[in-house]
């Protein structure tokens, strides 16, 4: 059997396509990041399973859709059950370390919002280990949970052997993360958070200067032990996969440092919707501008919030910052003597509209900004090139990681080798336990991309979104209730269900005939 190579993945957290200088940004500068796109394969048309962290992590690990995996919406852990591409690469003798954010069991701490149905009056209520259809344990799975004293990671850790661990966002991480940073700064506390930010003139939500410096930022962490890591293989002949997962550019704001003052607002471009005055949001859209305009949008939170153009020029100078401050680690690690030698992947989990559509963050709008991630894939040896404007998914990766890697996929698990052939069209389901603006309910919205169009379906309601991304790239005109493309929606929701039922399970598999 020939020689399996090495692999490393970098993956950052909520960056768009749209934000490297080898897709086109006008200002930033991310020359690592360009010199592996410049050496590999770099995708037009890369979409997530889910423009949200926890369903689109799970999604990367086990190369199914959240439907079929579990985890439809933030706040649900991967069950272990699940097999990931990575066990697998275990199996057949690969070393298997993560270096940064995992994000497959929840951090926050807090209780779910999603209430759970009224008992009914007059009814016996099943008790708490036959309440939900399907058994599980999900309630024990604790290894993120914040605010330990000490973070003893049980492994393999969803078949990783090495972990250390970053949870949360900014510059309040935790996991391993923090003991190191106590380890060389035990008064760090004091840097930590907006209250103790360095003093600027930002208006935008969640910026925040942070006191941290560069060299005691996560980011920095993650460069250095992703380093350390390769070096302990150094001597070792067996085959190693790295992920190196980065907490940033997702908000707040708050790059270290030069970073900070590297890009400035003035610099960026105002996003199209600021000026798009006949501009008709959907109903959905409508609701989270609504909040803002009237005080009562929560500016602290997760979720996609109303923008003014300072605010969004703002959000992406500093959003520039991190990610420059992102290219920065790439090129750290990649100069290490073991990484010239690996495949090496660079995508994100998701984006963020940044003044799009005149919002921030991400959430139910399935626009461009917020589905479709970089996605770079670079082999040393040259061959295997993946077609520039090639359909695929971040369900992909593992199954073409492990094609690359001549180790044979789990029944079930629905990626495609982008090696072989990529998708013709991009399917995308997003769920949220909160109630959301414009639809009065938690958001259940499936999505499909094709190469032109983009159609989004809500659960309850009457109403859609149809886009021609062809002649309206920036998704100001929905055509859903245009008589001139009813035959056209009619075709995308046929492609839709199709797409639906493809994705059902197809584990587990049969144990006879009958």
């Amino acid at each position: 059997m020939p020689k399996r190579p090495n692999f490393i993945l970098f993956i950052t957290d909520q960056q768009r396509a749209d934000y490297l200088g080898c897709t086109g940004h006008p200002v930033l500068k991310t020359p690592n990041i360009d010199t592996l796109a410049g050496q590999g394969s770099l995708s037009n048309r890369f979409y997530v399973a889910s423009p949200v962290c926890m369903p689109n992590r799970a999604s990367l690990m086990t190369c199914r859709m959240p439907s079929s995996h579990g985890v439809r919406c933030n706040g649900i852990p991967l069950d272990k059950r699940n097999v990931t591409f990575v066990e697998l690469l275990r199996d057949a003798g690969y070393k298997t370390a993560l270096i940064g954010k995992s994000h497959l069991q929840t951090f926050s701490g807090r209780p779910p919002t999603l209430p759970r149905p009224q008992p009914q009056d007059g009814y016996h209520q099943p008790r708490d280990a036959l309440s939900e259809a399907v058994r599980h344990d999900l309630a024990s799975y604790d290894t993120e949970a914040p605010d330990k004293d000490h973070w003893d990671i049980p492994k393999p850790f969803y078949g990783f052997d090495h972990v250390d661990l970053v949870t949360r966002h900014g510059d309040r991480g935790q996991g391993t993360y923090r003991e190191w940073l106590l380890e060389r700064d035990p008064n760090a506390d004091a840097l930590l958070g907006p209250d103790n930010q360095l003093p600027h003139d930002y208006i935008c939500p969640q910026a925040v200067r942070t006191a941290v410096p560069e060299e005691l930022y996560a980011t920095s962490y993650i460069a250095e032990q992703a380093v350390s890591w390769l070096e302990s293989q150094a001597d070792d002949d067996e085959p190693f996969f790295l992920m190196v997962s980065f907490p940033d550019p997702h908000h707040p704001f708050n790059p270290p440092g030069k970073y900070w003052d590297m890009y400035k607002p003035e610099d960026m471009e105002t996003p199209a919707a600021f000026g798009a005055d006949d501009w008709i949001p959907p109903p959905h859209v409508q609701g989270i501008l609504k909040d803002r305009d009237n005080g009562t949008a929560n500016l602290r939170a997760m979720g996609a919030i109303g923008s003014s153009a300072q605010e969004a020029r703002e959000a992406r100078a500093l959003t520039c910052g991190m990610i420059s401050m992102i290219d920065d680690a790439v090129g750290r690690v990649r100069e290490h003597k073991r990484a010239g030698s690996a495949v090496t992947i660079f995508t994100s989990d998701h984006g963020d509209h940044l003044g799009d559509h005149r919002m921030l963050f991400k959430g139910a709008a399935a626009y461009e900004e917020v589905t479709r991630v970089p996605f770079i894939w670079s082999d040393p040896e040259g061959s295997n090139a993946i077609p520039t404007d090639q359909i695929g998914q971040t369900h992909d990766i593992g199954t073409t990681i492990l094609d690359r890697a001549r180790v044979a996929p789990a029944i079930g698990m629905q990626g495609k080798s982008l090696l072989n052939s990529g998708r013709d069209v991009a399917f995308i389901q997003y769920e949220h336990q909160s109630v959301a603006s414009g639809l009065g309910m938690p958001p259940r919205v499936h999505t499909i991309r094709t190469n032109r169009w983009r159609l989004s379906m809500f659960d309850q309601t009457a109403w859609g979104e149809l886009y021609d991304l062809s002649n309206d790239p920036d998704e100001f005109s929905n055509l859903w209730d245009d008589p001139a493309h009813a035959l056209q929606r009619s075709q995308m929701i046929e492609l839709l269900a199709r797409q639906e039922i493809a994705s059902m399970d197809r584990v587990p598999f049969p144990t006879g005939h009958a």
